[in-house]
């Protein structure tokens, strides 16, 4: 070992020591005071037989070896159950044109006056007269089928997403194993960088809006788990305690009690959704999703910025409306519950 080796070992140990220190003079002995100790000495002792080897790499390396048997996996699941893959991709395929072919079907000018009219509604007239704007920009840019086809994908995956994780949310919140269980699955869902299992999915339904609406799923369900089941747990102490006094049962407490107080939390999570559904359009288009960000895609590809920065703006376009409509729902249940 030369000096610099030397040096460079004796340093983090140097630190390392320091946390042995007992506490101050006069001040007892924690209960389990050779823990610490126990810890320091076990990293110095892994720092002299690294040095001691002389070697900064891992001698075992079986990342190739695991990962050739999950493609073993993926293959066999693909071979074997594509019956029920091949199910799934009919029926969502199936409703995905139906949903389409409606929306095309219904008058584009309609549409827009509905959509600004729900605006008014539930918003302000700001909100109304912007929304009229931006759809009738899409509409003569072009845009207006990718724009219904974005739509139904959205209307899929949300819908979808809301019966998988508020259900789920639900659970969990009565549940605290159940909770410990899935908040690193969770955590791994929303942090996996999206390229990763949008290869599986085409593994399984090969190419296709279907494909896209399933790689939405996962990366659009774990917000709405979340804000279910903490607008559950954290709701006041004194309610439910009023609510058992009354002799409410546990079913009572969660059907009457739980669920509606947390509606407005709830609906923060749908919002949350709705906006991961749509920041996926663009990435799921490369999966073979149609919609504005296949058009997004194109013009990537075809090196045409300008028409790819206006289908971007079509998907930012709905983001807003989308957002604001479930914003001014959550705030309407907030004041229900509030009672102003």
């Amino acid at each position: 070992m030369d000096q610099q080796s030397g040096r460079r070992l004796l340093l983090p140990l140097a630190w390392l020591w320091r946390l042995i220190a007992s506490p101050k003079a006069g001040q007892p002995l924690p209960e389990h005071w050779y823990v610490r100790p126990l810890a320091v000495l076990g990293i110095m002792l892994s720092f002299l037989i690294a040095y001691a080897v002389g070697s900064d790499e891992v001698p075992i390396d079986v990342g190739r070896d695991v990962g050739n048997a999950l493609d073993d996996a993926v293959d066999w699941l693909t071979s074997n159950v594509s019956w029920f893959f091949q199910s799934i991709k009919d029926v969502m395929t199936w409703f995905l044109v139906s949903l389409e072919d409606m929306l095309l079907w219904f008058p584009w000018p309609a549409f827009i006056a509905m959509t600004g009219l729900i605006c008014l509604l539930m918003v302000s007239w700001r909100m109304a007269f912007g929304s009229v704007a931006a759809l009738l920009v899409l509409a003569v840019f072009g845009l207006w089928p990718a724009t219904m086809e974005t739509v139904a994908l959205i209307i899929v995956t949300v819908t979808l997403s809301i019966a998988i994780a508020v259900p789920m949310g639900i659970w969990s919140s009565q549940s605290d194993r159940l909770d410990v269980f899935l908040r690193p699955i969770l955590d791994a869902m929303q942090t996996m960088p999206s390229f990763v299992y949008l290869v599986p999915v085409v593994a399984f339904l090969g190419l296709g809006n279907v494909s896209g609406v399933l790689a939405s799923l996962i990366f659009a369900v774990p917000p709405a788990v979340r804000l279910t089941n903490l607008g559950i747990r954290q709701l006041p102490a004194e309610t439910l305690e009023a609510a058992e006094s009354f002799g409410a049962t546990q079913r009572q407490m969660l059907l009457k009690v739980k669920i509606p107080l947390a509606i407005p939390t709830i609906m923060a999570g749908v919002n949350q959704t709705t906006l991961m559904a749509l920041s996926m359009v663009a990435i799921a288009s490369l999966i073979g999703a149609g919609g504005l960000g296949l058009k997004v895609y194109q013009g990537l590809g075809r090196i045409e910025p300008g028409n790819a920065f206006i289908a971007g703006l079509g998907i930012v376009f709905l983001a807003i409306i989308m957002d604001r409509v479930t914003q001014a729902l959550t705030r309407r249940q907030q004041e229900a519950v509030s009672g102003d």
